[in-house]
């Protein structure tokens, strides 16, 4: 059955990441969760799911999935690969670069060595048990929903009670084909003008390594 959807109320943009996830996180207040852990998508994702994590009293991680850029446009994600877990690609767009998976298995290794890299890098805190309780995945907006999608199948694999997708802003047809793969999904925004998720921010400064650390710490405390 495809994930429940909630409304989206406006538009208009937000001031920061902070900012976005207040609003996510007095949305999700309004749902009925069971012992929530929030996931927060590196880097972007992380100072959303920090206020998330606020709201809802729960404790807030990092998972990091990392993109499989098309060829000669990395920041087209053709698919995208967590540090555990099978890829997930797009076939659509796999289909019209002429390509198939077989082709990106090596780059799509280096990418998933990265995310490995990666979460060593970030995981100061001890890990949460996974089962059994509801993982909200946090991302600050779904372009192409490569990355979430990936992180999601990653999450499926611990059993968990229910996934939730949480993002501020999203493509329409993304926010549509995640439903597909979370139980439910939160989008306030899903703007039909839709071309990339910093449009709808006025500070969508990259989130450095150092304050990812420090939110994460900050939240715990």
């Amino acid at each position: 059955m495809p994930a429940r959807e909630t409304p989206a109320p406006d538009n208009s943009v937000f001031t920061d990441r902070a900012h976005a996830g207040r609003v996510l996180g007095e949305e999700l207040s309004e749902h009925r969760l069971d012992n929530p852990v929030v996931l927060g998508l590196a880097r972007g994702g992380v100072p959303v799911a920090a206020q998330v994590a606020a709201a809802l009293r729960a404790p807030v991680r990092t998972s990091v999935a990392r993109k499989i850029g098309a060829p000669g446009q990395p920041e087209l994600a053709l698919g995208a690969v967590a540090a555990e877990g099978p890829a997930t690609y797009d076939q659509r767009l796999l289909r019209s670069f002429g390509l198939d998976e077989h082709q990106l298995h090596q780059q799509c290794e280096q990418e998933r060595a990265h995310a490995q890299q990666q979460e060593r890098d970030y995981q100061q805190l001890p890990p949460v048990e996974l089962g059994g309780r509801d993982v909200i995945v946090v991302d600050d907006g779904l372009a192409t929903g490569a990355t979430a999608r990936a992180a999601i199948r990653r999450v499926r694999q611990s059993e968990p009670q229910r996934i939730v997708l949480a993002v501020p802003v999203g493509a329409p047809e993304a926010v549509t084909a995640l439903g597909e793969e979370a139980d439910l999904v939160v989008c306030p925004r899903r703007p039909a003008a839709f071309s990339a998720v910093g449009q709808w921010y006025r500070d969508f400064r990259p989130v450095a390594d150092e304050e990812l650390r420090t939110l994460l710490a900050e939240s715990t405390a």
